[in-house]
């Protein structure tokens, strides 16, 4: 039977999923007389750690010899790293070398360079010197054409010392800076071009010093400061704090429904930045938490990269893979057409979570079909929920059969749904979320609301208002949806990932446009890999399969709010400057809708615009 065969076989009776070891739902929720719900979990928080710095310590200690964080050596060579033990050594004697040159917590190392081994050891020292550090967006360094962000983040967290994984990469972004403050200490690993070497930090001996500054982490202490993506103006600087680390995973171990196999050794497998909280700061922390051994992916899912993912995933069978929902699509892309990276990927796999923005039903549909087929079951997909100020939230820790769910609050939290309009805006107060944006009273003031909640800028739902225990399903943004001009509201939340899903694979990405207008419409980024597919004078060619899809999707989608009269391709790729994507590939809406204006104006023109095509 050959892999098309097997899949079709499968699909008209999917057989049960893989179990999931997580406790059923169980939640309190309150409502009061103005419509207002407060949701809250009734399962109890685990005990968290005191800091990453001590639970570094601790594993250090079980397994000083078990293969920590691993990487790559350049051109897809072998795999190397460092151990649990060997990673404290080394975060030790960079803590002394921070605490020797009189850091404190009052300072910052910035870093400005890519997931590394060496930027993973850097964060460790920071931890255990009690020194926040400050990971940026490296595009922010290497693509940004006027280091607008860069000198807007540096000028947030004024830090004493920088550091990058190669001098001559980041030269450009040291030269910016060293501009505005001469005094800067810049480290990277080669440790060329006046730069101090990280070998030196690494080998520096520690005292009795780093013992000490251990001892006075606590919960309070901030441990780092991520950076919101920019998408409302220049990034805001959030202070992390070991409570926010702890609280996610005392979270997350309370709704365990048995005991981690002490046995067991996760692998896991991360391409996702670290100066964004999904990776840097659950995913890094989690992997610390299980004992797991981290190996560095240096794919993205973008054509020409994503082939190091794949790669990499013929060898590396996780226990559990998050990614975000691009980044499924090309799997499943690449596993249709290779039964070795299927048998791979699925050999240990017991559950797949994404975030960030919706998983379309279309790939989440194609995952379980090849689930199916190299395992016989079906496999657990999960997700959480939550912001740079949050961390994570809420989170589907049960089997369902729905994508699109945003779960519920993890123990600890406590949710806050607001009437705002037709949609319920979301708060949340607990121990993950942050205590404001660092040196802007203004902007913290205005974050929070009256009792004390973060005011996320969300909507959700409920998925069924009589059974609550059902799940939150994510409703846009509450400043992204619009009404046309017969007062419809386009929930553009739910619009958009639709639309993209039903243009697989000649769409890449799109915003949603139509305030005020008659008819929604859509400025669409063509997929990179569907035009040189479609041979000679694609651009026409692929109009009119649009055109085509997005009619099919138009006919089955009910009233106005979900019908688009009009679309436009978009040649010129997102921009990072202008706020319009992210690293991690997300696209802001409302940047995109601002700085393509004139796109906007050809799109709702009587006669349409140049490009313009009318569905």
């Amino acid at each position: 039977m050959s892999p098309a065969d097997d899949l079709g076989a499968v699909a008209a009776a999917p057989p049960p999923f893989k179990p999931l070891p997580q406790k059923a739902p169980d939640i309190s929720v309150e409502k009061t007389a103005d419509g207002t719900y407060y949701v809250r979990s009734n399962h109890p928080p685990a005990q968290g750690p005191r800091s990453v710095a001590h639970l570094l310590a601790e594993k250090a200690a079980a397994h000083p010899d078990r293969p920590y964080i691993l990487q790559r050596a350049p051109g897809h060579g072998p795999w190397g790293g460092v151990t649990y033990g060997q990673a404290k050594r080394a975060a030790d004697g960079i803590a002394q070398w921070l605490l020797s040159r009189g850091l404190t917590g009052a300072d910052s190392v910035m870093v400005l360079s890519a997931n590394s081994v060496e930027h993973a050891l850097v964060m460790l020292g920071c931890y255990t010197a009690g020194v926040p550090i400050a990971p940026i967006s490296p595009a922010y360094s290497l693509i940004s054409t006027d280091h607008a962000k860069l000198k807007h983040c540096f000028a947030t967290v004024k830090p004493k010392v920088v550091f990058a994984q190669n001098s001559e990469m980041f030269a450009r972004a040291f030269e910016t800076l060293r501009a505005i403050d001469p005094t800067l200490t810049f480290v990277t690993v080669d440790g060329a071009n006046g730069t101090t070497a990280l070998a030196d930090l690494t080998a520096t001996e520690p005292t009795a010093a780093v013992e000490a500054a251990r001892e006075t982490l606590s919960h309070s202490t901030v441990a780092k400061y991520l950076f919101t993506s920019g998408s409302t103006g220049m990034p805001k600087g959030v202070p992390q704090t070991h409570g926010m680390f702890a609280g996610v995973i005392a979270g997350t171990e309370g709704l365990r429904d048995e005991p981690a196999d002490p046995e067991a050794v996760p692998q896991g497998l991360e391409w996702m930045p670290w100066s964004h909280i999904s990776a840097g700061n659950i995913g890094f922390n989690g992997a610390m938490w299980a004992g797991a051994t981290l190996h560095l992916d240096e794919g993205k899912p973008i054509p020409g990269m994503f082939e190091t993912t794949i790669k990499n995933l013929t060898e590396i069978s996780p226990m559990s893979f998050g990614s975000a929902p691009v980044a499924f699509g090309m799997l499943a892309e690449a596993m249709e057409r290779d039964p070795a990276l299927r048998k791979s990927f699925f050999k240990n796999l017991r559950s797949m979570g994404y975030g960030g923005a919706t998983l379309s039903t279309d790939v989440s549909e194609r995952l379980q079909a090849l689930a199916i087929a190299e395992t016989g079951f079906r496999v657990p997909l999960v997700t959480m929920y939550g912001a740079t100020e949050t961390q994570g939230i809420t989170v589907v820790h049960w089997i369902t059969e729905l994508v699109g769910l945003i779960g519920l609050p993890l123990p600890g939290i406590t949710l806050k749904l607001v009437p705002n309009g037709t949609k319920l805006e979301v708060r949340v107060k607990g121990p993950t979320v942050t205590t404001g944006y660092h040196n802007d009273p203004e902007k913290t003031a205005a974050a929070f609301d009256e009792e004390g909640f973060y005011k996320l800028g969300d909507a959700c739902r409920f998925l069924d208002p009589e059974h609550p225990e059902l799940g939150l399903v994510f409703d846009g943004r509450v400043t992204e949806d619009f009404k046309l001009d017969s007062g419809t509201w386009v929930s553009v939340g739910t619009l958009r990932p639709d639309l993209v899903a039903a243009c697989t694979p000649y769409a890449f990405d799109m915003v949603v446009a139509g305030q005020d207008k008659p008819f929604a419409g859509a400025l669409i980024w063509p997929s990179p890999a569907a035009l040189p597919a479609l041979g000679e004078n694609p651009i026409e060619k692929l109009k009119a399969l649009l055109r085509e899809r997005i009619g099919e999707f138009n006919a089955t989608a009910g009233g106005s709010s979900r019908r688009v009269g009009r679309f436009i391709l978009m040649l010129e790729p997102p921009s990072i400057d202008a706020g319009e994507i992210t690293d991690k590939g997300y696209v802001n809406q409302r940047a995109t809708l601002e700085r393509r204006h004139a796109l906007v104006q050809a799109l709702y023109a009587n006669p349409p615009g140049d490009g313009v095509v009318v569905v």
